[in-house]
C-alpha cells in the first residue's frame, strides 16, 4: 500500500512530496528573497533577528541552518561565530542553495555548504551547539523524523530553533486568509511569474502543525525546555528547545 501525504490541500504519494516540494522551490529560488520582502512587508527580517538572538551564537560555535536556503540566518550565525566556529548551510533543493551560495561569497564569506536532505543528516551525533531551520519544517514530508536528526546531531546542551509560520489569532484568521489565497498568488505571478507556487505555500502554513502541537513534537523528539514565542499576531512562531 502507497503511504499518502499532504502537498498543500492535495494528498500525494509520500514520494511525489519531495519532487513536487522541489519543483515549488527551483521555480522561486531567483525571487524568493523579493517575495519575502513584499509577502511579509519585510517583517520576516524582524522574526530572523529574533530567532538569531534567541540563538545565542558564541566565537567557536559548531552551527547547522537546516533548510537555510538563500543564507540568511547562517550568514549571521557566521558572523558571530567567528573564524574558530563553524556553520554549516544546508538544503535539499540545489537552486536555492546555490542562490545562498553565491550571497554569502559575495559578502566574503566562504562556509561549508551540503546539499542534504533534513530527515537523513550527513552529520556525527552530538556534534552542534545549535541547529536552526526557518520556514522549512513544513515542507519536510517526515516532520518527526527531521526533528529526532536535529536531535541527534545537537550537542548534550546545545539547542535548537524552529522559525516557522504558524496560526494566527482568530481576529487575524479572516483578512489572512483573504491575504494569503488572493493577495500571495496574484503577487507570485507578478514577481515571480508563479502563482501555483505561491498559492501552494499559503497552503502549506494551513497544514504545518499549530503552535502547541509542534511544542509536543519537540518534546517527542527528545529535546527539553520546550518554548515558543508568538510573533506577529501568530503569523510565525519561534520554537526552542535544548538537548538534555
Amino acid at each position: 500500500m502507497t503511504n499518502t501525504t499532504h502537498f498543500g490541500f492535495k494528498t500525494v504519494d509520500e514520494a511525489d512530496k519531495v519532487h513536487k516540494v522541489a519543483e515549488v522551490f527551483h521555480s522561486v529560488a531567483g525571487k524568493y528573497d523579493i517575495m519575502n520582502d513584499l509577502m511579509s512587508a519585510g517583517l520576516h527580517r524582524l522574526w530572523k533577528q529574533f530567532t538569531i538572538a534567541q540563538a545565542g551564537i558564541r566565537p567557536g560555535f559548531k552551527v547547522l541552518d537546516i533548510a537555510g536556503g538563500t543564507g540568511d540566518l547562517a550568514m549571521a550565525f557566521a558572523k558571530k561565530a567567528g573564524p574558530t566556529g563553524e556553520v554549516w548551510l544546508t538544503d535539499i533543493n540545489e537552486s536555492m542553495l546555490r542562490v545562498g551560495r553565491d550571497r554569502l561569497l559575495n559578502k566574503g564569506l566562504a562556509i561549508p555548504i551540503s546539499l542534504c536532505d533534513a530527515e537523513k543528516l550527513p552529520f556525527p551525533s552530538n556534534y552542534f551547539d545549535r541547529v536552526s531551520v526557518a520556514f522549512g519544517l513544513r515542507n519536510m514530508t517526515h516532520k518527526d523524523a527531521a526533528l529526532a536528526e536535529m536531535h541527534r546531531v545537537l550537542k548534550p546542551g546545545g539547542k535548537l530553533l524552529v522559525l516557522e509560520f504558524s496560526k494566527v489569532w482568530a481576529p487575524l484568521k479572516r483578512p489572512y486568509d483573504m491575504y494569503s489565497f488572493s493577495v500571495l498568488p496574484w503577487l507570485g505571478q507578478k514577481i515571480a511569474g508563479d502563482a501555483e507556487s505561491y498559492r501552494y505555500l499559503a497552503e502549506s502554513i494551513r497544514m504545518h502543525p499549530d503552535q502547541e502541537t509542534l511544542k509536543s513534537m519537540l518534546q517527542e523528539a527528545g529535546l527539553g525546555r520546550v518554548d515558543y514565542f508568538n510573533l506577529t499576531g501568530g503569523v510565525a512562531a519561534l520554537h526552542t528547545g535544548t538537548k538534555l
